[in-house]
């Protein structure tokens, strides 16, 4: 039997079938939090923003008019609940948490040096991607770790492609020299830049 594409889900909600909002949960809540992970950093406030997310899409699901697609709609819904729960902590990026194993089956222990070395600059990358500047950050999750084109992550931030383009490279350079130790972020306004030695 073929999946049931999430506009018929949508349109089973809103004539009633609760069934159907469980279903695009499920189907979509592991994509939610990993958008929220990158975005926040830290697990608890990714399921904080998780759970954001979805209750805002409960809300909101009746007023959904299907001008873009509901993945689209989705991943825009779970940025704003990310900017609100980093507005809610003041912007102060916290120490990045180890994952937890709760719930997942015991990892085999790393086989070679190289496996410890790709965990460690995955920990790297994720505690530079929280240094860098909000939207630059939010474009680099959408298209580099949740692989969507320029034009589905301008219809999610709701800006301009060329904006997607130009934030992108700019978080790109900022996470490439934070991975390099060499200077802190870009600053979100080009007038704001400076040679940092």
């Amino acid at each position: 039997m073929a999946e049931v594409p999430d506009e018929e889900l949508v349109r089973r909600f809103r004539d009633g079938d609760v069934g159907a909002f469980a279903a695009l949960v499920e189907r979509h809540e592991r994509r939610v939090y990993n958008l929220a992970l990158r975005m926040v950093g830290r697990e608890e406030d990714a399921r904080d923003a998780t759970q954001d997310a979805f209750l805002a899409v409960l809300r909101k699901l009746q007023g959904f008019r299907g001008e873009a697609a509901f993945t689209t709609w989705l991943h825009r819904v779970t940025v704003n609940a990310c900017y609100d729960l980093l507005r809610r902590r003041s912007r102060a990026p916290l120490p990045l948490e180890r994952p937890s194993d709760e719930g997942r089956p015991p990892t085999p222990e790393p086989a070679a040096p190289d496996h410890a070395e790709r965990v460690d600059l995955r920990i790297d990358v994720r505690r530079a991607l929280l240094q860098v500047p909000e939207e630059f950050r939010a474009v680099l999750v959408l298209c580099d770790a949740q692989d969507l084109s320029y034009e589905q992550a301008a219809a999610v931030l709701g800006v301009p492609v060329g904006t997607v383009k130009s934030r992108l490279h700019r978080g790109r350079v900022a996470l490439g020299r934070l991975l390099a130790g060499r200077e802190r972020p870009a600053p979100a306004d080009p007038s704001e830049d400076t040679v940092t030695p």
